[in-house]
């Protein structure tokens, strides 16, 4: 109530960008002040409960559901996010040498479709700045994921080594980690996705990744991040190599370039759509690779959730966790509670004591 009432009308008055970095500041600053991260998690904060916490890829996630990729490129505010209610962040997308980004206006608010479109273009301070941050959060209360991608002038022939450079900077700091194949606001990102480019960026960073391992004893997971416009042909096969490349699950989905019944005058502009459009479109890619690989592979569903219905919904379609972004920005930090209290309805409305066992269960 109090960010729909008191934030979100002054938010909504400025530039989304400039909001952006005032909501990132602010909770960066919560977990600097004496009290600010107690006072957040008590007016925000999601108590765990043993019907929605998840053990997976080794790591403990006491919600299921968590923060994605690229509201938290740098990972200021860490701390500031972990006290109002997710399970887990992800945060980046993050690239081995600091970049600008696109120029700006890159951020436009769809009002009426309750979606947003963005062509940050990989804007962030580089994988060093992000490993002294992530080295400074004394006390990680969920676990975080680092979202890497390549830089910009990288062509895709040399992409694995910016690949490899992110995970060899922050493999130290980062819980799990995240190949992100699918932005499409950097040139030629996507067609990593495809063909050859796929395998061998592949093959490359599950190689840094064992190297890492071997050196500091502590095995993480990687995961990659598809996009949503794909044919069955190429998603199929996309799935395929990433189950054969032994990667430890999917996160589905990026945003989309898909326009597709926006009501919004700003339905126009270039960049990623994000929001309430996307989300049947996500969920219906989860149930396709949750059927491809007989549910052996985790998929973290992402992509249009604003209630518990829309969560559980990609659970049931086959996701063991699920991520949430445009929702906090039209909503505020209230909706984790929202989900998570509906969830757990949802739950014991179908009989489930665990939400583990509702994954996949449309397949069953």
């Amino acid at each position: 109530m109090l960010y729909r009432h008191l934030g979100k009308p002054i938010f909504f008055k400025m530039d989304p960008e400039k909001a952006h970095h005032l909501v990132i500041g602010g909770l960066n600053k919560s977990d600097l002040v004496p009290g600010g991260s107690a006072a957040m998690r008590l007016m925000y904060g999601v108590p765990e409960t043993a019907d929605l916490a998840v053990d997976l890829f080794g790591l403990h996630f006491p919600t299921p559901v968590g923060l994605a990729a690229g509201l938290d490129k740098n990972a200021e505010a860490v701390g500031g996010f972990s006290s109002i209610g997710f399970g887990f962040m992800e945060v980046g997308t993050v690239t081995p040498k600091g970049q600008p980004g696109n120029d700006s206006p890159r951020l436009f608010r769809l009002l009426p479709d309750e979606a947003l479109i963005n062509r940050m273009g990989f804007n962030n301070k580089g994988a060093e700045a992000m490993a002294g941050r992530l080295k400074a959060v004394k006390k990680r209360r969920i676990p975080v994921a680092v979202n890497i991608g390549r830089n910009k002038t990288t062509p895709n022939e040399s992409a694995h080594e910016d690949y490899r450079q992110c995970i060899r900077t922050l493999y130290p700091y980062g819980d799990f980690f995240v190949v992100n194949i699918s932005s499409p606001n950097t040139p030629d990102l996507r067609s990593l996705q495809h063909g050859s480019e796929l395998s061998n960026l592949l093959a490359q960073v599950k190689e840094e990744m064992a190297l890492q391992h071997k050196q500091s004893g502590t095995a993480k997971s990687l995961l990659v991040k598809i996009a949503p416009d794909v044919s069955d042909g190429e998603l199929e096969y996309m799935v395929h190599t990433i189950a054969e490349a032994g990667m430890d699950g999917v996160i589905a989905t990026n945003t989309t370039l898909s326009r597709e019944g926006l009501r919004s005058d700003k339905a126009g502009e270039t960049g990623g759509l994000s929001g309430k459009p996307l989300r049947d479109r996500s969920t219906e890619i989860i149930s396709r690779i949750y059927r491809q690989t007989g549910g052996k592979l985790p998929i973290i569903g992402s992509g249009g959730i604003f209630t518990g219905q829309d969560a559980y919904d990609k659970i049931r379609a086959g996701a063991s966790l699920v991520e949430i972004y445009t929702a906090l920005i039209y909503e505020g930090p209230e909706v984790n509670r929202k989900v998570h209290a509906g969830l757990r309805k949802l739950l014991r409305r179908d009989g489930f004591s665990h939400i583990l066992e509702a994954v996949g269960a449309d397949h069953h």
